[in-house]
């Protein structure tokens, strides 16, 4: 199963399009993680055959979205969170901490617009940048291959 994660797109709904455009064949699933809700929504119905999970992030102004959520998909469960309310800007504890508590297989997080994987006590952790406004890495989204022989992460560069 593939996943698509997005993340801090801000307005974008061009660059969320493309992105979609290019794997709406090869996945099932689109993760998006806040900051940018308005065009997720409205981009949704271009792509009717995929499923569709999101988190408001601190930028989504008025939005009914939840901040965290567990979202099940080939037999893992996967947090996501924009990660504003984990302090992730300064350090992944807090959200490590929330994972190992829901039993999460993979920890999905926004907010910083910096790209990054790492597998830590376990858990496996992805913030896939942001496609739109980059810091660091430069423009990137994420994609996760959930396979019988493992979990894949992948970055992404635009």
């Amino acid at each position: 199963m593939r996943v698509i994660v997005i993340s801090d797109t801000h307005g974008n709904s061009h660059i969320l399009q493309k992105i979609l455009d290019r794997h709406q064949s090869d996945a099932s699933l689109v993760i998006f993680l806040g900051d940018g809700l308005r065009e997720f929504e409205a981009v949704q119905a271009l792509y009717p055959k995929l499923e569709y999970h999101c988190v408001a992030g601190n930028c989504d102004f008025a939005s009914m979205a939840k901040r965290t959520d567990l979202v099940f998909a080939a037999g893992k469960r996967l947090l996501i969170t924009h990660g504003d309310s984990f302090g992730v800007k300064s350090s992944t504890e807090r959200l490590l901490k929330t994972a190992r508590d829901n039993h999460a297989d993979i920890a999905l997080f926004g907010h910083t617009h910096c790209g990054m994987t790492q597998f830590v006590d376990g858990i496996y952790l992805m913030n896939p940048g942001s496609p739109a406004r980059p810091r660091g890495f430069g423009a990137s989204y994420g994609i996760i291959d959930l396979m019988p022989n493992g979990i894949f992460l992948n970055l992404v560069k635009l």
